[in-house]
C-alpha cells in the first residue's frame, strides 16, 4: 500500500523528476544594432508561416489579378460558354497573365529591397519600405483620382 501511495505521489507532483528544461529559446528578442530587436528562429519562421496566410488576399488586392480574373470570366460569358474552360484553368491564365504584366514591378522591388536585405546592408524595415515604393506607384498608376477622392 505505500508502494501505491508513492507512486501516486511521483505521479501527481512531476516537479520531483527534475527534469532539465530545454536549451533553446524559443520566444526571445534581444537588442539588434542601430535600436532594433533580432527574434530567435522560432518566431521568425512562425511570423513567416502566419504571414503567407495573407498571401493570396494580398495578392487580390495589390495586383492586376481581380481585373485579370474579371476579363477572362466576361469573355467565357461572352462566348456562351458556362464552363468551356473550367475555372481553374482561368485561374491559372489569370495568375499567368498577372506574373506576366507585374513583372517589372516585381522585378524592382527584388533589386531595390531584397537584394540589400539579404545581404545585410539594410533592416527589414527598410526593406519593407523601400519594396513598398513600385508596388505603390503600380497601384497608383491603376487608380482614377476621383476614385480615391471617394474614400477620403
Amino acid at each position: 500500500m505505500l508502494k501505491i501511495l508513492f507512486i501516486m505521489l511521483a505521479l501527481v507532483m512531476p516537479s520531483l523528476a527534475l527534469a532539465q528544461s530545454a536549451g533553446l529559446p524559443v520566444f526571445t528578442s534581444t537588442p539588434a544594432a542601430g535600436g532594433g530587436q533580432a527574434y530567435t528562429l522560432s518566431l521568425q519562421t512562425l511570423l513567416l508561416l502566419t504571414s503567407l496566410s495573407f498571401l493570396p488576399a494580398a495578392m487580390l488586392m495589390m495586383t492586376s489579378f481581380t481585373r485579370i480574373i474579371i476579363v477572362l470570366s466576361l469573355l467565357r460569358s461572352a462566348l456562351g460558354t458556362q464552363s468551356s474552360p473550367p475555372n481553374q484553368v482561368l485561374i491559372g491564365l489569370a495568375l499567368f497573365l498577372t506574373l506576366f504584366v507585374m513583372g517589372p514591378t516585381f522585378d524592382k522591388i527584388y533589386v531595390e529591397a531584397y537584394q540589400p536585405l539579404s545581404e545585410n546592408r539594410i533592416q527589414m524595415q527598410e526593406a519593407l519600405d523601400k519594396g513598398a515604393v513600385p508596388l505603390r506607384a503600380f497601384m497608383m498608376k491603376q487608380t482614377r483620382e476621383t476614385d480615391l477622392a471617394l474614400f477620403v
